[in-house]
């Protein structure tokens, strides 16, 4: 019989610390040789420490949870590269579902696009927190206990060293305790709920477990937004900007509530500070050209977004922006360009249609106006003034 290899990679959202190193401890306490970026490994030191050491493992765990799989549509984001170097260098992959987590999710469906859409193909081990040890025991037996036929490369020298660092680290880390596992579980139910009273009290819970928890602060304070409590909702990002003082979309998120306040030039300083702590941020730069935007600033505008877009070039809502942009310097056939592909991006989008119309008529291309006002008519059931609008453009033809 093949060898049983004994090696694991662990692949996680830092959101998830806690799962990670309550998994870690486990395995290693049974005699694993598991790596997981513990203390953070440099950008610029990806590609040799983090890749290698897949390709040196014979077994690739990766937490899924409601919110693991957020960032993975974009094509840099670590988790992504991780799971695909595991696929490509035919690991024994298997997926660890935590806290609901399900792969037919419409909210987890639309995030597993190209070659991450063979992950829902491999069985995964559902690891409830209440039955941790049940769960940890038939991972390690089940799934852990196979040999590896594919070839397993040697990791590069300084792989080597960063995997001794970590795991040195992480045995250093104290047990995690049942409330820290328990927050987690609030979070990710607060991820997954559609009830903003749900989120909301769920958050609650994960912060009244752990009081240092920045992201369920960060999170709530999206809550608070959407309820319209733009002061509550700025008092947590500042505690969650408090608590992590490197959490970029943090900062984004409070420039935005300063930015629905009026306080452009503190939206402005918090959009500079998230960009800075992340550079490839394309969420920030589309909000600071809506900064500038509404200064009419729009050459700087249509700068941000083209940096946005750049980044992120299936951004929808950065090509309407520019569009209006464009429209408001004259250029309407640029701006009908822009629509046009955040259109191809979202096909119902309504923004999509009302601006479009907008130019339309302004070129007095009634048919065109009526057509998109239609459209935008039947997305919303806004009707009286819509009905009206389109009343209008026809006695013009």
């Amino acid at each position: 019989m093949d060898r049983v290899e004994k090696t694991v990679f662990l692949s996680y959202r830092r959101t998830n610390i806690p799962w990670a190193l309550a998994i870690f401890q486990n395995l290693t306490h049974h005699g694993f040789d598991v790596f997981f970026d513990y203390r953070g490994i440099a950008s610029g030191d990806f590609e040799q420490v983090i890749i290698g050491n897949i390709k040196a493992r014979a077994h690739f765990l990766v937490l899924l949870t409601p919110s693991a799989l957020e960032r993975c549509q974009d094509e840099g984001d670590w988790l992504r590269r991780e799971i695909e170097t595991a696929l490509e260098s035919r690991r024994n992959i298997v997926p660890l579902l935590l806290e609901g987590f399900d792969f037919g999710s419409p909210g987890i469906a639309n995030r597993l696009t190209g070659t991450l859409n063979a992950l829902k193909n491999y069985n995964g081990v559902r690891i409830p927190h209440d039955y941790f040890d049940a769960g940890m025991e038939r991972l390690r037996t089940s799934y852990l206990n196979v040999p590896l036929e594919a070839v397993l490369h040697p990791a590069p020298a300084a792989a080597q060293r960063a995997a001794t660092e970590q795991t040195a680290a992480a045995r250093l880390a104290p047990l995690i305790q049942r409330e820290e596992m328990t927050a987690q579980e609030w979070f990710e139910r607060g991820v997954a709920a559609t009830d903003l009273d749900e989120k909301l009290n769920s958050y609650d819970q994960a912060i009244r477990l752990k009081p240092d928890f920045a992201e369920a602060f960060n999170n709530r304070g999206l809550v608070h937004h959407e309820k319209r409590d733009v002061g509550r909702a700025i008092r947590d990002y500042n505690e969650a900007i408090r608590l992590k003082g490197d959490y970029a979309e943090a900062f984004n998120n409070r420039g935005f509530a300063r930015y629905t306040r009026g306080d452009l030039e503190g939206a402005n300083r918090d959009y500079n500070e998230a960009i800075r702590l992340k550079p490839n941020y394309a969420e920030a730069f589309n909000n600071r050209g809506d900064a500038h935007f509404d200064q009419d600033k729009l050459e700087e505008a249509i700068r941000e977004y083209n940096e946005a877009i750049r980044l992120k070039p299936d951004f929808a809502g950065a090509f309407i922006l520019r569009g209006r942009a464009r429209q408001g310097m004259g250029d309407l056939d640029g701006a009908i360009r822009d629509l046009n592909e955040a259109l191809r991006i979202e096909p119902d989008s309504s923004d999509v249609f009302y601006y479009r119309a907008n130019i339309f008529e302004q070129k007095s291309q009634f048919d065109a106006a009526i057509a998109d006002y239609q459209k935008y008519l039947d997305l919303t059931g806004e009707r009286k003034w819509c009905l009206e609008k389109i009343r209008d453009l026809k006695a013009k033809l």
